[in-house]
């Protein structure tokens, strides 16, 4: 194959994104999304050929050394079509549009996503994956492209009748029918449907291939905390514990990738998601606050250990994802022989690091090896090889790290360095609650890094938040979940610093969200915003997928603020966001798993915590870090500092002018379900309260 400097570029060699330019030195004659390419094919008569993927994507490199580096390939798009490339994570708004295009034509979706459609963007044939030619029961590129061009021009009317068709049928927004059942009813019906998906040998929901899903184990736990269910928890437990066990979890370089294609989390999709790991660090920390366990609190910091080493711009942000193949090979550079690790720990201790990790001759991925302790966890082999406990700690950690420098000499898979404000929210989300819960300095200090990195990278000077990062560009108007997951890692380090800058930029966000994306006539957020590019459809989205939807993690963040703030306006928006979506909730809960906690926060018992005090004051900071620590899902804790100072937190929340230190004491105020407390002076008191 010739290299890239033989090869002429086309106009993707001109764009940021790492996708794109994955493309930039195919033979296609390849147009970036853009208003050029769409005057090209009504000009010139052609369909549009739309390709969407991403960066780290499998089958999109598949799909593009079979076609896309094909001159027949590419001669058949020249000739009869107008090609246009999309990066999915750029672009999401397009690639929502044609995904649920796609899901409703052939009843599934995936990526790479293929979408033939008339110059005026109405599609009128979508699929995935094809190869050049028709093998194995699937229609190949080229006859589908000669098929398409025969019809458009014997039969064009046909295929713009069927486009119209499409368009006008394929539903874009939930149907905003109103629940008759009241939130607990849907909550409680979302959990036994987890109950009855769930796979008690391997913990997780359903068959093979599995998702991580991390908000699926945040509404188990919060649900076990409201209503005592025993189960709930148990399988949030399991399901954590069997992923972090499994080859999903890089048990070398930590890290989770996207998902496993087993049953058992042993083999996975290797690619490395930024947003998988900021969900799972949230979820391995809530199962922490709720059980104590240490061994959750270790999975949250081998995380961020990950994420601060290997993905964290030096100016702070976040990067997106790490690709599952290097050197042409999914997995190539996560896998082991035995004789490799013998040859790097020594036979003897080599040997026992195969035994444990699951390293074997015959190997169990494709003839090698991926770590993993699923047979049986580090505590189990303390028994089986007769090691004492921390002395088979220690060996096996330091075999990691050897392992770990060996391996980085290895060719690496591809990183996708742009940085997206979504995902960097979600990011900054975590690190903060990492902060709060295990008192990790090195966790607030990359949240609020990163947060910074956005508000002076990412937010124009009007205020108005941008999508993606790269290479010294920012662009594309932000989505709805860029705001709302921005929103929710500024709650997380309010709650963690308790700095008031935080909390007043969530506020300011939010009335940008209501501005931008608030549908005044039937109430719910639309995806993209009013001041952006308006495509075909406007949609709405609330299925809670591989991450929670905008308008789920928006109805969370408007119950908290309205808590927070005591604001009528906002606690409206958030029971009218409710009300609007819980009807298709009601349909299939466990779908929902996200908005159906923001059911459990707006239906079950809420409590405010005011602490306030000298910021000096030690006792100040020893209830803060109490309120901050303990598993309570439904408070906000707010704090009022004594003196200068004070007077910030209570323009934003004005119930708090009367909420004084007693004494000079550090002092809390604990109200639950609207009915307040007596004031405590003695940590020890709101600890009593708080249980």
């Amino acid at each position: 194959m010739p290299t890239d400097k033989n090869r002429v570029p086309n106009r993707l060699s001109r764009e940021k994104s790492p996708y794109l330019l994955q493309h930039a030195y195919n033979p296609v004659d390849w147009y970036p999304w853009c208003e050029e390419a769409f005057a090209k094919a009504k000009n010139e008569d052609k369909p549009i050929f739309l390709s969407i993927g991403y960066s780290t994507c499998h089958w999109c490199h598949v799909m593009e050394r079979e076609s896309f580096e094909d001159e027949e390939v590419a001669a058949a798009l020249k000739r009869n079509f107008i090609s246009i490339k999309v990066d999915r994570e750029e672009r999401p708004d397009i690639d929502q549009i044609y995904m649920t295009v796609c899901q409703a034509m052939t009843g599934q979706g995936g990526w790479p996503l293929t979408i033939l459609m008339t110059p005026d963007k109405k599609p009128f044939f979508a699929g995935t994956y094809f190869p050049k030619r028709s093998r194995w029961g699937r229609a190949g590129l080229l006859d589908i492209l000669e098929q398409v061009t025969d019809r458009w021009a014997e039969d064009r009317e046909k295929l713009i009748q069927i486009s119209h068709k499409i368009t006008g049928q394929v539903q874009f927004t939930p149907d905003n029918q109103l629940s008759d059942e009241p939130p607990a009813a849907i909550t409680t019906q979302g959990y036994q449907q987890f109950r009855q998906s769930f796979d008690k040998r391997y913990g997780g929901f359903g068959s093979a291939p599995k998702f991580p899903t991390p908000h699926n184990m945040l509404f188990l736990m919060r649900y076990w905390k409201q209503t005592g269910e025993d189960a709930a928890l148990d399988m949030a437990k399991k399901t954590l514990q069997s992923i972090y066990r499994g080859g999903i979890n890089d048990q070398v370089g930590f890290g989770f990738a996207r998902y496993s294609t087993d049953a058992k989390w042993l083999v996975p999709h290797f690619e490395k998601m930024l947003y998988d790991n900021a969900l799972l660090a949230l979820a391995f920390l809530e199962a922490y606050q709720a059980t104590q366990d240490d061994f959750y609190a270790r999975a949250a910091r081998q995380i961020f250990t990950y994420v601060l080493r290997d993905m964290t711009h030096p100016e702070g942000g976040f990067y997106s994802a790490e690709d599952a193949d290097s050197e042409g090979v999914e997995g190539k550079f996560y896998v082991w022989s035995p004789a490799e690790v013998r040859q790097i720990l020594g036979r003897e201790n080599g040997d026992i690091y195969c035994k444990v990790y699951d390293i074997t001759e015959s190997g169990n991925f494709e003839g090698k090896n991926i770590p993993n302790l699923i047979a049986a966890s580090t505590d189990e082999f303390v028994l089986k090889l007769g090691i004492e406990h921390r002395a088979l700690l220690q060996l096996l950690d330091e075999g990691r790290q050897k392992l770990f420098e060996y391996r980085s000499k290895r060719v690496h898979p591809f990183k996708d360095d742009k940085i997206l404000t979504a995902w960097n929210g979600l990011m900054i989300a975590a690190l903060a609650r990492g902060a709060a819960v295990l008192g990790e300095s090195r966790c607030l200090k990359a949240a609020e890094k990163a947060e910074q990195f956005i508000r002076h990278k990412l937010q124009r000077s009007d205020g108005r938040l941008l999508a993606r990062h790269r290479d010294d560009e920012s662009d594309f108007n932000g989505y709805l979940d860029d705001y709302a997951f921005l929103i929710w890692g500024l709650l997380e380090l309010y709650r963690a610093t308790f700095q008031v800058v935080y909390l007043s930029r969530a506020i300011d966000l939010t009335h940008q969200v209501r501005d931008l994306f608030w549908d005044s006539q039937r109430g719910g957020f639309f995806f993209y915003g009013a001041d952006s590019e308006q495509l075909i459809a406007r949609p709405k989205e609330i299925y809670d997928g591989a991450m929670p939807s905008g308008n789920s993690v928006m109805a969370m963040n408007l119950l908290q603020l309205a808590a927070i703030t005591g604001d009528s306006e906002l606690d409206e928006l958030a029971q009218r966001q409710i009300n609007v979506f819980a009807g298709s909730a009601a349909e299939h809960p466990r779908g929902y798993a996200y908005f159906m906690t923001a059911l459990l926060y707006a239906g079950g018992p809420s409590s405010e915590i005011v602490i306030t005090g000298q910021r000096d004051d030690p006792q100040v900071a020893e209830m803060l870090r109490l309120a901050q620590r303990q598993y309570a899902p439904g408070a906000v804790i707010i704090y009022r500092p004594e003196g200068n100072g004070g007077e910030q937190i209570e323009k934003l929340a004005p119930h708090t002018r009367k909420q004084r230190s007693i004494d000079g004491r550090a002092t809390a105020y604990v109200c639950r379900d609207r009915a307040c407390r007596e004031p405590v002076t003695e940590t020890a008191a709101l600890g009593d309260l708080l249980q």
